[in-house]
């Protein structure tokens, strides 16, 4: 459909009970030059080679366990740390849902977490202890592998997974939430392959299967979040740094993240026998208030977020972009709830999902430019979402005619 220079005016052409209650501003869509294809095709080119080598490397790890537990063994452990992996992608998508990251970054980290984290822990970990394991030291060998080597490596290698995403992936990875996705997806990823040789370790071991359940248990039900949580941090820190405009002072940013999430993880692998005495106590009065106080300080970022989104949206009201009824839609809970049920209504479910998403794009872009680490593509960006929320709109609403 052809964009006008004046957007179409849903008060005429929408049936009652529209998510709209005025028209949208009449300010005329400007010209502009838009954002180099050259640069899109860069970024794109960097995930797609950033793709290729995490599943290169995660086919070399199933080829490493398929070596050690057998094709046919590998496979239904893998189903069985499905499990876990699933409880983590429910609870990641709950955060992720107000202003959802593409799916091909969040495909990223979870392979990066499943393969690369693995991998590089795997080949680092045996060097890590070489240089630092002191046999005559306080420390056995197995619990400097729990409480040093396993925090320090794996939050390393983790970390850098998280830190790849932050530089290919500007135009979205731009404040806490987002990095906490993003690093609970790389936690996810190497949640599910340790499983894997968790179960493997039980299953081969002389009191399988009664181990291999109580592992499953352990770890699967009762603590699967934990990698997650873990890794969070260092995307929170990540997040802080690009929502402040900070970007090159990202080692900063990235040590601030990394000391909670080894101290998490130490906390984790070390509780009992170093402050618990028993699983029960180690539990309940560590795991699940951690747990709780992860769960709270996400809902009071994503309340933040959401005020951020009208904040951000209402200065494009306020030029004539979009109407108080579409910032109400677009950064309310009920104005998108109506707006999805009266979407679905005529057919237009997935137009509406693309007029939202575009919105918040445009929310973070403000936001950027209002923050003053805005660039000369955020500018461009900002005109080009601009006029495509407009031709979005048009399409929406294009043949929509009123009842009775």
């Amino acid at each position: 459909m052809r964009v006008t220079s004046h957007p179409p005016q849903p008060s005429d052409s929408t049936p009652p009970n529209d998510p709209w209650t005025e028209g949208p501003g009449t300010l005329p869509v400007p010209q502009f030059a838009p954002a180099s294809a050259g640069a899109k095709q860069r970024a794109g080119l960097g995930v797609i080679l950033a793709l290729l080598g995490c599943t290169v490397v995660l086919l070399g790890v199933a080829w490493f366990l398929s070596d050690a537990f057998g094709s046919g063994t590998l496979l239904w452990l893998g189903i069985l740390a499905m499990v876990p992996l699933a409880l983590c992608l429910i609870g990641l998508r709950w955060v992720d849902r107000w202003d959802p990251e593409p799916r091909v970054l969040l495909a990223l980290g979870l392979l990066w977490g499943a393969g690369t984290s693995v991998a590089g822990a795997l080949l680092i970990g045996d060097v890590f202890t070489e240089l630092f394991f002191d046999p005559a030291g306080a420390l056995k060998m197995d619990t400097f592998g729990a409480v040093v080597q396993a925090p320090i490596v794996e939050e390393l290698v983790k970390g850098a997974g998280v830190l790849l995403i932050f530089w290919i992936n500007r135009a979205h990875f731009d404040g806490p939430i987002d990095g906490i996705v993003y690093g609970g997806m790389v936690g996810a990823g190497f949640a599910f392959t340790e499983n894997i040789l968790y179960f493997g370790s039980s299953y081969l071991s002389p009191s399988a299967p009664g181990e291999l359940a109580t592992v499953f248990v352990l770890r699967g039900l009762f603590s699967p979040f934990a990698h997650v949580m873990f890794t969070a941090w260092t995307g929170f820190a990540l997040g802080l740094c690009a929502g402040r405009g900070k970007r090159g002072r990202w080692p900063l940013y990235l040590l601030l993240g990394l000391i909670p999430a080894m101290a998490g993880h130490f906390l984790w692998n070390g509780g009992i026998g170093i402050f618990f005495t028993d699983f029960l106590s180690f539990y309940f009065l560590l795991q699940v208030p951690l747990f709780i106080a992860f769960i709270v300080a996400v809902v009071l970022l994503q309340r933040a977020e959401r005020r951020l989104t009208e904040q951000r949206l209402a200065d494009y009201q306020n030029s004539g972009w979009f109407t108080a009824a579409e910032v109400k839609m677009f950064a309310t809970a009920p104005g998108r709830r109506h707006a999805r049920r009266w979407a679905a209504g005529i057919g237009r479910k997935r137009q509406m999902k693309a007029f939202t998403s575009t919105a918040m794009h445009l929310a973070a872009v403000r936001q950027r430019i209002v923050a003053s680490h805005g660039t000369g593509t955020d500018l461009a960006r900002e005109t080009a979402l601009l006029h495509h929320s407009h031709q979005q709109r048009a399409q929406l609403l294009d043949g929509v005619s009123p009842r009775g």
